[in-house]
């Protein structure tokens, strides 16, 4: 199987709608991988990810990888493209700040350093967490947040942290020197140019569901109804 650089497609840059499918096709890789699949077609790796196949032969020729007709993708092969694409080669060290429940959760998630992701330290600010073992790694407390990030070679911060105490404490992270962050806390962060910053909100991603949920169902909610009925009048 034909199998060229990508430095050229690199160079060019990738657009970011294709970024963010990527983990989705290396996710269905891996799964494939772990079944003993060696090649796979774009129409089978893109019904696994949930997107139309022309769409993913256009996402994947980004990287510079076509496949081969009458044969498809070498799985393996595809998934070291996409891992390196991704930058899942290298070793990021990642520190969570907040351990609550949320927090708890993420830094004993495997998941993670099987993707490249190695969970460095765990920072709060509450006396009775602070000190405690938690997934191999002491709890550390918030105020040597600065000590800790450079000490460790910190990455990225993941913040699981109070809506009222992100914002300030984002601003410490970038002031350390941490330009990636994924955000837990409802609220939108303001980051200067240069640190990029992804936002999970699973009240967001719950309310859309609703959405197509009550769309499924038939039409507005008995509330909405009550009020277009008091708007138009008998």
């Amino acid at each position: 199987m034909t199998r060229r650089s990508t430095l050229g497609d690199r160079n060019r840059g990738i657009p970011e709608a294709t970024v963010a499918r990527l983990p989705v096709y290396l996710r269905a890789l891996h799964v494939l991988a772990e079944r003993g699949v060696a090649t796979v077609s774009s129409e089978e790796l893109a019904t696994a990810a949930g997107v139309n196949s022309a769409k993913l032969r256009k996402d994947l020729s980004h990287l510079g990888s076509y496949g081969t007709r009458g044969v498809g993708y070498e799985v393996e092969y595809l998934v070291y493209q996409i891992s390196r694409e991704l930058g899942l080669t290298q070793d990021w060290a990642v520190a969570i700040v907040g351990i609550g429940n949320l927090g708890r959760a993420l830094s004993g998630y495997g998941g993670f350093a099987s993707r490249g992701f190695r969970m460095a330290a765990l920072l709060d600010a509450e006396p009775g967490i602070v000190g405690e073992p938690i997934s191999g790694l002491t709890v550390e407390h918030i105020d040597d947040l600065e000590t800790v990030i450079k000490d460790n070679g910190i990455s990225i911060a993941v913040l699981a942290v109070p809506a009222a105490a992100a914002q300030a404490v984002c601003d410490r992270v970038v002031a350390s020197g941490v330009t990636s962050i994924l955000n837990f806390a409802p609220v939108v962060l303001s980051v200067p140019d240069g640190v990029d910053v992804r936002k999970v909100d699973l009240s967001i991603e719950l309310q859309i569901l609703a959405f197509h949920e009550q769309r499924k169902a038939g039409g507005p909610s008995g509330v909405e109804q009550e009020y277009l009925e008091a708007v138009e009048g008998p």
